[in-house]
């Protein structure tokens, strides 16, 4: 008896220690992913971490099976088990991990926190029908504790389905608007509450009990759809962070049901990290966090966006002429956007790039925050690419300066350099954007004339001082290094 409690105590010593090991790491792995010299050693750090907190709960859940005496199996079983589950999900994920492109990376993260909005489900349910460990008088709010659970892996759940949808263009982009949508979701809000008071107050027992978990469960799964559905797609980058935050709160949940307090630490960072993202996605957009949640950017192209208004007609160029207006300026600038990604033209635009530099001219990228449908999704791609970090600046730092440009070649973006945010009353007004327009000379790189993600016709394409070069960028940016 004295060795099984001495191997509870150490374990339990143990385990803390690596739980604080970890949770330093992750911590400092947040730290060096905020800038882009250190994002390598910050993810080698939060490697790391989870290696330690995986072999720590690992070593407990065995040493608890072996002194549990409810548990019949013992650590040989519940080792396989365990491994048995890691392999399915490394079986699913690697494959997944190694086919997937940067393009394709915002819909991989979405449905990846739609897992961990499952697993909150998975685990509040199995909470419930097995409070191992609960006390008399702590049952109360483990009750409260599962049904908060439930309710925010719900919403993840479904919320990341439907934003996975809309970034793989398998759901239109558009926001899905329900009438009376905002008195629907504050009834849905109503009525949980009260069906959390109800659930509490029956101590976890009896039918009423699972009906108001169960209803609950329905509603917190329409809720989520619901929201990111009305979202446009102007607001998508947002949304991903959004449901970043949810997932991190829906893991800090489901610490708290497990016990675990590696968990609940790991699930407030990401929540609150999550969060900060949104705020900053938000103001970069000059957005409020509730706006976007009642409503997002843009249309299907109605009267709202701009679509009918005639703003002249527009005048195109070659890549032949591009490259000798590229040889005769002395400044130029890059803004890239979604649609570089798409068409994976980052490689072309980094040898473009060093081929202009070594001709003496200057030449920098202009990144907004939100120009890919990912936050820093533009940073990472030019980086894949080894563009060099010190010509790759923000927005706010370059954005003073397009009076003085040359040239400036917006390859794939559109919502982020369309001066109608400039506009009061427009779709998208008060959006920071890009002032493009203030240059001598603007490239325009798109497939079609059609409106942006957010639905909103671009005036920058018919100035006098835009040429848009139709066709695919990679092509297009190819041929005229050709032209060089």
């Amino acid at each position: 008896m004295d060795t099984t409690l001495q191997l509870i105590e150490w374990t339990g010593r143990l385990t803390n220690l690596a739980y604080l090991a970890s949770a330093i790491l992750f911590i400092l792995a947040l730290a060096g992913l905020s800038k882009q010299t250190t994002a390598q050693r910050g993810n080698t750090f939060g490697a790391i971490g989870m290696v330690i907190a995986l072999v720590a709960t690992i070593a407990r859940a065995l040493v608890q099976s072996h002194v549990d005496p409810a548990n019949f199996h013992g650590p040989l079983v519940t080792f396989m088990l365990i491994a048995l589950a890691m392999g399915i999900g490394a079986a699913i994920g690697l494959p997944m991990a190694k086919k997937v492109e940067m393009t394709g990376m915002p819909q991989l993260i979405a449905m990846l926190h739609s897992f961990v909005g499952a697993a909150a489900v998975l685990i509040g349910l199995n909470s419930f029908l097995h409070p191992h460990g609960v006390t008399a008088d702590i049952a109360r709010f483990h009750l409260a504790e599962v049904f908060l659970g439930i309710f925010i892996g719900a919403i993840t759940l479904t919320g990341s389905i439907v934003a996975y949808l809309k970034l793989s263009a398998k759901m239109k982009g558009a926001p899905l608007v329900l009438p009376g949508r905002h008195l629907l979701n504050l009834a849905a809000l109503i009525l949980t509450l009260v069906l959390g008071v109800v659930f509490v107050a029956t101590g976890g027992t009896g039918v009423l009990a699972w009906i108001s978990l169960m209803l609950m469960l329905v509603i917190a799964l329409w809720l989520g759809f619901h929201m990111v559905a009305a979202i446009g797609g102007g607001d998508m980058p947002v949304v991903v962070s959004m449901l970043n935050s949810y997932s991190g709160w829906a893991a800090a949940a489901a610490g708290f049901m497990l016990g675990n307090e590696l968990l609940i630490i790991v699930g407030a960072l990401v929540g609150s990290s999550g969060a900060y993202l949104s705020y900053i996605m938000c103001k970069a957009m000059n957005r409020s966090f509730i706006s976007v949640i009642l409503g997002g950017f843009g249309s299907d192209g109605g009267a709202a966006s701009g679509a009918d208004r005639d703003y002249g007609a527009h005048t195109e160029t070659t890549a032949a002429e591009v490259a000798q207006l590229l040889a005769g300026s002395e400044h130029v600038v890059i803004t890239p956007g979604y649609g570089m990604a798409v068409a994976q033209a980052q490689y072309p635009v980094a040898s473009l790039t060093k081929k202009l530099r070594e001709r003496g001219v200057d030449v920098t990228f202009g990144i907004h925050p939100v120009a890919g449908r990912l936050p820093g999704h533009m940073n990472v791609l030019l980086a894949e690419a080894k563009v060099p970090y010190d010509i790759v600046h923000e927005m706010d730092d370059i954005n003073d300066d397009f009076d003085s440009v040359d040239t400036v070649l917006v390859i794939g973006a559109n919502d982020t350099v369309n001066p109608i945010a400039e506009e009061p009353g427009s779709p998208i007004a008060g959006m920071p954007v890009l002032k493009v327009w203030d240059a001598k000379k603007v490239i325009v790189f798109k497939r079609s004339m059609g409106a942006g993600y957010a639905g909103v016709q671009n005036p920058l394409f018919f100035n006098e001082n835009s040429d848009m070069l139709l066709g695919d960028a990679k092509d297009s940016v190819e041929a005229i290094s050709a032209a060089l």
